[in-house]
């Protein structure tokens, strides 16, 4: 006989639990936590109430399918509120910014130079050299309007 084979399945829950607990730190994906969770519920139970084979397992699919909907209920939840609501959003946050123009701006194209980069611009009018206010986004291009 075996070790594995003599101990006790209460035993075989906990320790495959704290397996499980441990997998999910080495490779996180939020899932194994939950598994192993069940795993150490019935592990407990099993000790406390020595439950054959069959209440075991489903007792395990019970907590597993509990400990899962009670962690995507906290986790899917968590809204992170922020200052700045266009902290994400590199194009919004350039709205309001002066830019110059590098290739005549009217209401179908035109180039600007926002740094160090261009970015294709409708609206204006606007004549290389010039300094423009972005005034909105439309699609993949920027509005502008002559700046003051």
């Amino acid at each position: 006989m075996n070790f594995i084979e003599s101990m006790e399945p209460a035993w075989l829950w906990l320790i495959g639990g704290v397996i499980l607990l441990i997998a999910e730190i080495i490779a996180p994906g939020f899932f194994l936590v939950f598994i192993g969770a069940a795993a150490i519920a019935t592990g407990a139970f099993t000790l406390l109430f020595d439950l054959g084979t069959a209440p075991q397992l489903a007792l395990f699919a019970l907590y597993a399918v509990i400990a899962f909907m009670v962690g995507r209920k906290v986790y899917a939840n968590q809204n992170v509120d922020s200052t700045d609501p266009l902290l994400n959003d590199r194009s919004a946050r350039l709205v309001g910014k002066v830019v110059t123009v590098i290739a005549d701006v009217d209401e179908h194209s035109g180039r600007v130079r926002v740094g160090d980069s261009e970015w294709s611009a409708r609206g204006g009018p606007g004549r290389p050299g010039e300094r423009v206010r972005i005034t909105g986004l439309m699609a993949i291009a920027f509005s502008s309007s002559l700046s003051a």
